[in-house]
């Protein structure tokens, strides 16, 4: 099956995340993905939670999308802030904070951001076939 795609809409607080999270299980049950879904809430969370704690203030709502292609499952999320885009950093180990993106990197196939009007959006590809993690 391919081809799928769903975006829904989540507003930007932090309650959503959580929201997210679990919406991200039920479609990738729905789409018999089950091998993919640990690995998924982890990147939407992530995802989510930089467009609520980095991006209030600019929009009520951040958008999830979710799309399979050719053998990819596609994680979006969009908000409305343009003026900083997220750059891949490595904390160091003593960091509370700041590893979001490095989890997105280390779980994902390849990630991204790209501009949109007005804002962001941020995706990653997990491979649909791949082989499970250690």
């Amino acid at each position: 099956m391919s081809g799928r795609t769903h975006i829904t809409r989540f507003r930007a607080r932090k309650d959503s995340i959580t929201a997210a999270r679990l919406h991200v299980r039920a479609i990738l049950t729905e789409w018999k993905l089950g091998g993919l879904i640990e690995d998924s809430i982890l990147v939407t969370s992530e995802l989510a939670t930089n467009a609520v704690l980095h991006a209030k203030g600019t929009g009520d709502y951040f958008e999830l999308g979710l799309r399979r292609r050719n053998g990819i499952l596609v994680l979006e999320v969009a908000d409305s802030y343009q003026w900083q885009m997220p750059e891949l950093h490595k904390p160091a180990l003593d960091d509370l904070s700041g590893r979001g993106l490095f989890l997105v990197d280390a779980l994902s196939e390849n990630w991204g951001v790209r501009p949109r009007n007005p804002g962001k959006t941020v995706w990653a590809h997990l491979a649909i076939n791949r082989v499970a993690r250690p």
